[in-house]
């Protein structure tokens, strides 16, 4: 169930969006290395696991862990210096978990760097595509072991991609009509273009005919 509920009361922290930024290219230059840090680490441990050791369970330990200490940095730190957005989860008095998607109110201009903006949403998504990729050739070649720990890696990348994606958008509903107004956007530019081009287009000059 998702929702857009309060903080918690008696909570003496700052508020959401209020913390002290620093002025530079990179505003917060340590979060976004730490933004990249775990989930880079935890790939390179996978491709170079093969080479180092045969054996699986070191590797699968590491994996996790890195994957797990990702997970966390991007869900309750990274996403809210880097964009202003952050979603979490509780469970209210009668047992029942509710969603919550913030976005930082007063829009983020001059709050943010647009390097920043475009470092975490690029690898937000290209992370989890790069796991969807290497779970189709840990299939392909019958590694399921591997397969399972890809799994793990798209479950957990995938997770913080969702939650972001919904917060910046809303709901799904609000989600998939996004889409479709990008699509219809683009499918109109067109067709005005080629209606332009069938007016404006010069008309093929007929050479003479010089054949005696």
């Amino acid at each position: 169930m998702a929702s857009n509920v309060p903080l918690l009361d008696n909570d003496d922290t700052l508020g959401f969006g209020e913390e002290d930024e620093p002025k530079g290219r990179l505003k917060h230059p340590m979060v976004t290395l730490f933004h990249l840090m775990f989930r880079t680490a935890a790939l390179v441990v996978y491709e170079l696991c093969g080479f180092v050791s045969n054996g699986f369970i070191g590797p699968f330990i590491t994996i996790v862990i890195l994957l797990s200490m990702d997970f966390w940095t991007v869900k309750n730190i990274t996403g809210r210096l880097m964009v202003g957005l952050r979603w979490w989860n509780y469970i209210d008095d009668e047992g029942q978990s509710h969603w919550v998607f913030e976005a930082r109110k007063g829009g983020l201009q001059g709050r943010v760097s647009q390097t920043e903006v475009r470092v975490f949403w690029v690898s937000l998504v290209a992370f989890p595509l790069i796991w969807s990729i290497l779970f189709l050739i840990a299939v392909a070649f019958f590694e399921f072991r591997w397969a399972m720990v890809v799994l793990i890696a798209l479950s957990l990348t995938g997770s913080n991609l969702y939650g972001y994606v919904r917060c910046k958008f809303g709901k799904s509903e609000s989600i998939t009509q996004t889409f479709k107004n990008m699509t219809t956007g683009l499918v109109q530019k067109q067709m005005m273009s080629n209606i332009a081009n069938m007016f404006t287009r010069t008309p093929p000059t007929t050479a003479p005919n010089t054949t005696v």
